[in-house]
């Protein structure tokens, strides 16, 4: 009996060092996963706070909650079992799925910043909707869809950063990576669309530094949500011409990443006191200019299509 309880204590021990191992190579795999996809991490965070713009104050983080909820549902209820599954029967197809999420990004990108030089804002005819009911599921409607296409992209990228692990840990890393990024981008994105509030409330404390402060966060706040547009354009077409490049080279089409490598490295050599910060930026430069054009072509072609023409007209009562 003595032995048999030896045996079995040796037997949980065993299954619990296994455990942790697993544990660790859970962690392990997702914090690979996790930085690797944070390019598009930045972007998410960047574009979401404009869905809030024009809403009741006391909504917004309600708001913030559906769509943080509807992230989550995207990545793990949808996104994540098509991730393992192409990953186990058609491997072949990410590259290009990628690669078609990239040239989307592009594409939003190019597409408002042609919006921005021609003064067609049509993303700010929403918060002309007079029902605050139908304005919110529009805007909850609409981050949710613009989440997918971001949320898929941290998902695959994810992905191609697991490819010698068991089907079971891929599918808890990208679990943990899921929950992980939603927590963290909307989380940060709750903190940005209430700090106005938090500087109204520090400007009424009975504390100089208090007020001083309060009052340098409501001023600076729409400076702040004006530069993270900005930003998260940026992020757009830095991170989808990064994966049109990626994609490029993973095709045997090595030519355009070669220039790119080359010419990040030749900067890094000028520059050997900062060569790591100076090939970072040379390479996102260059992936963005890829951005760019990929972007513009794509934008000229839609808008030289009949339908979208016409779609352009009647929106805008021609």
């Amino acid at each position: 009996m003595p032995g048999g309880l030896v045996a079995l204590l040796d037997d949980v021990a065993a299954l619990a060092k296994l455990a942790a191992a697993s544990v660790d190579d859970v962690a392990a795999a997702a914090g690979r996963a996790g930085v690797k996809a944070a390019g598009v991490v930045i972007d998410d965070t960047a574009v979401t706070p404009r869905y809030v713009v024009g809403l009741s104050p006391d909504r917004e983080l309600p708001i913030i909650g559906k769509i943080a909820i509807g992230s989550l549902r995207n990545k793990l209820l949808i996104i994540l079992p098509v991730a393992l599954a192409l990953s186990a029967l058609a491997p072949w197809a990410v590259t290009p799925l990628l690669m078609i999420g990239g040239a989307y990004l592009c594409f939003e990108a190019a597409e408002k910043i042609w919006e921005a030089l021609s003064g067609n804002h049509h993303a700010e005819e929403v918060t002309t909707i007079e029902d605050p009911a139908a304005l919110e599921a529009r805007q909850v409607s609409g981050a949710i869809r613009t989440d997918f296409i971001l949320s898929a992209e941290i998902m695959a990228i994810s992905l191609a950063e697991l490819p010698n692990l068991s089907l079971m840990t891929r599918a808890a890393a990208l679990a943990a990576v899921a929950v992980a990024i939603t927590a963290g981008v909307y989380g940060v994105v709750g903190i940005i669309v209430k700090m106005d509030d938090i500087g109204l409330h520090l400007s009424r404390r009975a504390s100089s530094a208090a007020r001083i402060t309060g009052r340098a966060l409501v001023r600076g706040m729409p400076i702040l949500l004006q530069a993270l547009s900005h930003i998260g354009v940026a992020a757009m077409v830095w991170v989808g011409g990064g994966i049109l490049v990626h994609g490029l080279e993973t095709f045997g089409m090595e030519a355009l990443p070669q220039a790119v490598h080359h010419l990040a490295e030749a900067s890094a050599k000028a520059l050997p006191a900062a060569g790591a910060i100076v090939e970072w930026l040379v390479t996102a430069i260059c992936s963005a200019i890829v951005g760019l054009v990929v972007g513009g072509v794509i934008v000229g072609v839609m808008h030289v299509l009949p339908g979208r023409k016409h779609a352009a007209v009647n929106q805008h009562g021609g």
